[in-house]
């Protein structure tokens, strides 16, 4: 059974404090719907109303060329262990990038990520919980340090080379704003 929540509460903090998966859906107005699943310690409940996650390169920057056009945004979270439970925040996001002025004070919430590319701050409206019942069990193994090794590895210019050949334009050709402000 669903149940409908203005805000987060102790209950729903606890819960998304232990989870190390959780997934973004953005749209923009026309055109694919983005689901993106994040990982590694990127997500920070800010109050009770707002929280904001920590986007780090990736191959492609569909969620940042969708909340230029349309601010809708749903993070989902879903147990994979003994207690089922889906956890859904609703709300409108901002996108900050490392020359906006709460880049700074956002990214203090964070440990330092090589290749953070944007933070992503969700205002919610909504809080839905739901059963997950169907929702397999798994477990834990490991986080991959994948990602971290490869931007290593590359050293920022390279990453920024890599932004500007994969990151700029999204799948439906939308700008992503990650070097300078879309009009």
């Amino acid at each position: 059974m669903s149940e409908r929540f203005e805000r987060l509460n102790d209950k729903h903090i606890e819960f998304i404090k232990s989870q190390h998966l959780y997934f973004v859906g953005t749209a923009a107005t026309e055109g694919r719907i983005n689901v993106s699943p994040k990982g590694l310690d990127s997500f920070r409940i800010i109050n009770n109303n707002t929280v904001a996650w920590l986007n780090l390169t990736g191959s492609g920057n569909e969620t940042a060329a969708h909340i230029l056009e349309n601010p809708r945004m749903t993070v989902m979270f879903c147990s994979f262990n003994k207690q089922p439970l889906i956890l859904r925040l609703y709300g409108k996001s901002t996108v900050h990038h490392t020359r906006d002025d709460r880049w700074s004070e956002l990214y203090s919430l964070f440990p330092d990520s090589p290749g953070a590319r944007q933070i992503f701050e969700l205002k919610i409206d909504l809080v839905q919980t739901s059963c997950g019942y169907a929702v397999p069990l798994y477990e834990l193994k490991n986080e991959r340090p994948t990602l971290t090794k490869w931007v290593e590895k590359k050293g920022s210019k390279e990453v920024q080379n890599y932004w500007k050949e994969k990151n700029m334009v999204s799948l439906d050709g939308k700008q992503t704003a990650i070097f300078e402000d879309v009009k």
